[in-house]
């Protein structure tokens, strides 16, 4: 079904008529209650638009976009008044930046939806928009310029010029938002990976299984989530020309998700042995034995990663093959000291623990490069780059274990922004908090210039055992007020009965 002129009229027949309008940040006033002088000062925090303004604006909008000239002119200029109303509010309110993640559909090109959805989130007072320009296999770029190996998100016939980035990205900035493009990154999803002549890209683990097999035999909880070996060049190749095909629309920034390998559902979620590695494409293979620094050493990783232990004969043969050097050595390994060097009986544990160590930095080190290879091109178009992680994506896990993410935010540059997504489920604010403070203190002294947290839930009720927003932003402006940006996820959790019919409507 379509949602032309006649997806406002569903929508009010569903009793919905505060949703739609998108109206305020508490339940009371998407339930047409006024707002007392106290909830109507809180609505002024944040920058929100009251019920009376959000109904005209909307009205006049529809009256637009069919075709009454006058109602035009009286929208433009009321969305030009929000627009400076919110960057005035911004500029005297915590935080100075309140951003929105948010998913677009090909029905936001019928006239006047994109329209409809921006001007909500100018409601909710955000004043930054985080659009999904690369996710789930597909890009955010017309049929008709889409040099790239994923399909469009817009395949609707007489659409194939339509840009719907641009767009978002020209009308945001028309209502006083910046608009960032927000892309996965390592995981480039199902479309990618039935590819025939893409499969050597996927990452593969020491069983000899790719991501896709991986995904596919329920090794995660969301099988579309294909994940490419990061050291490899046809993937560093494929992702370039896509971002720079976004940077064309000169988005005000760009946020790259998916900075991590898969986490495996149960035993799964820890890495505990190397073949749990992402290591074994052949592209990282290569560059693993790369960081040998000696014959014996480049021998004795082979073996390692082949077997997934050494035995003592291991350390006898590489020295039988090589007896020029006096030992095995590789990137961080130091020389030993003794001379001659003790039995192999003695050296084997200490050299398999190095090794284990050393095969996790490598697989750790191939996110952190591909994270700086595709931030580059952006910070020297002198547009912000950002990294979205977990804050728990980087620990250890029991003794000698790796959360299986093996997401060392911790190492990522200082010049990028930081999106910790602070998603703890508590039942009150600790636990999220916690997870801020976290990245707060691994970010040291100016931390908080980079460190925007992301935030989950609703504004007005508590979600899923979350406390609603605007307790969280309390919170968060008590412990952290040197933070100047908050974002929310998502804007469809706010919207959700619009975004359903949006997302499932069909574009005609």
């Amino acid at each position: 079904m379509g949602i032309g002129k006649n997806w406002l009229s569903r929508l009010r027949a569903k009793k919905l008529r505060g949703l739609l309008l998108g109206i305020s940040a508490l339940s009371l006033i998407s339930a047409g209650i006024q707002p007392t002088a106290a909830q109507a000062q809180q609505l002024n925090v944040y920058c929100q638009v009251s019920q009376a303004e959000a109904v005209r604006k909307e009205e006049l909008r529809k009256a637009a976009f069919e075709g009454n000239d006058s109602a035009r002119q009286e929208y433009s200029t009321l969305v030009q008044q929000h627009a400076d109303r919110l960057r005035n509010c911004r500029t005297q309110n915590w935080p100075s930046n309140q951003a929105v993640w948010v998913g677009l559909y090909p029905c936001d090109l019928q006239p006047g939806i994109l329209e409809a959805v921006l001007d909500r989130m100018v409601n909710l007072g955000y004043n930054q928009v985080y659009v999904e320009a690369f996710y789930g296999g597909q890009v955010l770029l017309p049929q008709a310029d889409n040099p790239t190996v994923w399909p469009s998100v817009v395949q609707s016939p007489g659409y194939e010029r339509r840009d719907l980035l641009a767009e978002s990205i020209e009308k945001g900035r028309q209502r006083g938002m910046q608009v960032y493009a927000w892309m996965f990154t390592l995981n480039f999803g199902y479309s990618y990976a039935q590819r025939p002549d893409r499969q050597q890209v996927l990452a593969r683990n020491g069983r000899g299984m790719d991501t896709l097999t991986f995904a596919r035999n329920g090794g995660t909880s969301n099988s579309d989530e294909i994940f490419i070996d990061p050291y490899n060049p046809q993937a560093q190749q494929d992702y370039q020309r896509m971002l720079q095909s976004v940077l064309r629309r000169r988005p005000d920034g760009v946020l790259f998700d998916y900075i991590r390998y898969p986490r495996g559902n149960g035993a799964g979620s820890v890495a505990a042995r190397v073949d749990d590695l992402w290591i074994y494409g052949d592209a990282s293979r290569n560059v693993l034995f790369q960081r040998a620094l000696n014959q014996q050493g480049r021998e004795l990783i082979q073996r390692y990663i082949s077997r997934g232990h050494l035995v003592d004969s291991d350390l006898d043969q590489v020295g039988q093959l090589y007896p020029a050097e006096p030992e095995p050595l590789w990137q961080s390994k130091t020389p030993s000291a003794v001379n001659p060097l003790p039995p192999a009986s003695v050296r084997r544990p200490a050299l398999q623990s190095e090794l284990w160590r050393f095969s996790v930095a490598h697989a750790v080190q191939g996110v952190i490069d591909f994270l700086n290879q595709v931030a580059q091109p952006v910070q020297q178009q002198g547009i912000p780059a950002g990294a979205v992680f977990f804050p728990n994506g980087n620990q250890t896990v029991g003794t000698g274990g790796f959360d299986s993410r093996l997401q060392y935010w911790d190492r990522f540059s200082p010049s990028l922004e930081w999106h910790p997504m602070a998603y703890g489920v508590c039942g009150n604010t600790g636990c999220i908090l916690d997870e801020i403070r976290r990245v707060l203190d691994a970010a040291g002294s100016g931390g908080h210039q980079f460190v925007k947290p992301a935030i989950a839930g609703t504004w007005g009720r508590p979600t899923n055992n979350r406390p609603a927003l605007e307790t969280q932003m309390e919170a968060i402006r008590r412990v952290a007020p040197q933070i100047k940006t908050v974002s929310h996820f998502a804007y469809s959790w706010q919207d959700a009965e619009f975004d359903r019919v949006r997302k499932f409507c069909q574009l005609r």
